[in-house]
Order: C-alpha cells, then sequence, then structure tokens
C-alpha cells in the first residue's frame, strides 16, 4: 500500500480510502442495498489487511448504523491508533428542529453521538457533510475548533460546495486563528469534471487534501453502458439519479472510452477509471466502495497501472461541460 500526506498536515492516509456508506442495517435509513455487518465485515477486514488504513464515514448513514459497524470492526481487527477514522455530520439525524445542520447544538450533540457509535474518544477526520445555508459559517467553524481543542477531533475537513463557500472558510479560520480544513471531499470523476475548474484548483494552492466520492460515477464507469441498472444499489438508489440522469448522452463516450483503453490494457474499467483518478493534480485518495470482492481487487490493481499521457488525453478528449450537482 501506499500511504501519502493529508494536505498539509502530517497524519499519513492510505492512496485508498474505504467509503462505509455501503454498510449499515439496510431497514435504516435510506439506503436499502447496504451490507449488514456479518455480510460487510469481510470487506473491512481484507482492506486493513490489504493495508488501506482510511475509513470514511457518516452520523447519517443507515441511520448511524454504519458507525457502530465501523466501530466495532475497528475495535476488534485491529488498533485504534492504526487506523484513520472520518466521519461527517450535517444530513437529518433527528426529528426535531436541531436534528440537522451545522449549528453550534447540532454539531456537538451529533459528535457526541458519533463517537459513543464509533466506540472511539476522538474522530481523525470530522467533516462537514454539506454547506449550511441557514448557519453563519463563523458559528460553525467556531464549534468545529472547540472541538479539536477539547481532544474530540483531530483534523477538520469539508465535503461538495462552491469554492467561493470552501474559500471563506478557510479565510474566516485563517483571521480568527481557528483549526482550518484540511480535506475536500467532493463529487469527481471522469464523467463529472467540474470540479477541475475552480475547487481543485483552490485545494492544491491551499494544501488542501482531495479525497473524491463516487471515483466510479455510482459504478457507470465499471460496467459497459448497456448495464447501467445493473445492480440493486443502481435501479434504488435515488440520490444517485440525480447525479447522473440530466447528462447520460455525454457521458456514454467517456464510458465507451474507458472500455478501449481498458481493453488495450488487459485491465478492468474500474481500474482504469481509478487510475486516470489516482493520476489527477491534486488528489489524495479516492473513496472507493466494496460490496463484492472484485470491487476491492480492482481498486488495489489501479495502484499499480500508470496511465501514459496519450491515455489520459483519450479518456479525457469525450468530456463536456455538466450542470453542476451533487452539493444538495
Amino acid at each position: 500500500m501506499q500511504y501519502v500526506r493529508l494536505g498539509n498536515t502530517g497524519l499519513q492516509v492510505s492512496r485508498l480510502a474505504l467509503g462505509c456508506m455501503s454498510y449499515g442495517v439496510p431497514s435504516r435509513g435510506t439506503h436499502p442495498w447496504t451490507l449488514d455487518e456479518e455480510a460487510s465485515r469481510p470487506f473491512l477486514k481484507r482492506a486493513l489487511e490489504a493495508g488501506i488504513n482510511f475509513l470514511d464515514t457518516a452520523n447519517s448513514y443507515s441511520d448511524g448504523t454504519s458507525e457502530e459497524i465501523v466501530g466495532r470492526a475497528v475495535r476488534e481487527l485491529t488498533r485504534r491508533d492504526e487506523v484513520v477514522i472520518a466521519t461527517k455530520v450535517y444530513h437529518r439525524t433527528r426529528p426535531e428542529p436541531n436534528g440537522r445542520g451545522l449549528s453550534r447544538k447540532a454539531i456537538l450533540v451529533e459528535l457526541d453521538a458519533s463517537l459513543k457509535r464509533l466506540g472511539t474518544d476522538y474522530i481523525d477526520l470530522y467533516q462537514i457533510h454539506r454547506w449550511d445555508y441557514e448557519t453563519p459559517i463563523e458559528e460553525t467553524l467556531e464549534a468545529l475548533h472547540d472541538a479539536v481543542k477539547a481532544g474530540k477531533v483531530r483534523y477538520l475537513g469539508a465535503s461538495s460546495m462552491f469554492a467561493w463557500q470552501f474559500c471563506k472558510a478557510l479565510g474566516v479560520s485563517e483571521r480568527r486563528g481557528w483549526a482550518r480544513f484540511v480535506s475536500m471531499q467532493n463529487h469527481y470523476n471522469l464523467i463529472y469534471r467540474e470540479e477541475e475548474r475552480e475547487m481543485i484548483g483552490l485545494c492544491r494552492a491551499e494544501g488542501v487534501a482531495v479525497i473524491p466520492w463516487s471515483p466510479l460515477a455510482r459504478g457507470r464507469l465499471a460496467r459497459p453502458w448497456d448495464d447501467r441498472a445493473g445492480t440493486e444499489r443502481a435501479a434504488t438508489d435515488e440520490f444517485g439519479k440525480t447525479l447522473y440522469a440530466r447528462t447520460e448522452d455525454a457521458d456514454r463516450a467517456v464510458i465507451e472510452r474507458v472500455g478501449e483503453v481498458a481493453a488495450a490494457r488487459g485491465a478492468s474499467r474500474a481500474q482504469i477509471a481509478l487510475a486516470w483518478l489516482l493520476a489527477k493534480p491534486g488528489v489524495t485518495a479516492p473513496i472507493i466502495g466494496a460490496t463484492k470482492p472484485r470491487h476491492l481487487d480492482d481498486a488495489l490493481a489501479a495502484l499499480e497501472i500508470e496511465l501514459s499521457t496519450a491515455e489520459i488525453a483519450s479518456l479525457e478528449a469525450p468530456y463536456i461541460p455538466h450542470p453542476v450537482l451533487g452539493f444538495s
């Protein structure tokens, strides 16, 4: 396994992060396609054995049961100080008025709840899942800073937002002398490259790690065009449908080009799509999902693929501008 620094910090993370949204009680929350604890444990075990030390979850995944599954796996399969646990806060977890968002009250309540579910006394990377338009960013950032100073959080991260918003947050933290965001978890893959316009450049200039979510575009880049709805998740993932439904004609050409490069290389489509992302400047650790053994096999194999300049240009050539999506 390869290890890199998380942005400008001294924290070493594996070149791949294991996304744990796929692990949770299927009847809890809005992800009926998740794997329960028994079914998910082999994937967590294999990832840890392969050297992946970076695990990403969220308080809202499967009504918090994803955090519980991750926490138990860490306690039973490895040592706490050997892994980097990342989780998130923002989406609704409780029906009351303060059961969502990034107010001071919501953050401090949800942080303690995440710590309890994870069975740990600190979180390595605590991320805001989205931008909260109803809470002043100063309130959010001060609460996060206090969580760091209290020892409950080691580093702060953010996810999917406009570059101007992220720039504002970084500026406020710098002026106030507060702990600042060290990572950006954004939507970035071969069929959604709008982050290259502003966000990637900002992160590189500020020394912020880029840890993209959905690196295979909900599996679209891993299979032929005609197999788009070949899984239960593809058929039931309502959020995923909002990300790509309006760009299918444009995406088809990119997906076909991935297939051509993969065939020429004797590699899988997933390996090529991930190898492209790993080669992009600024990308620290794509967040991969794994619900079948081949998913981890492909991700690990992608680390060994070095695409040529011509191959990268070929993969990128069919892309056309897309609507900005994934911030909700």
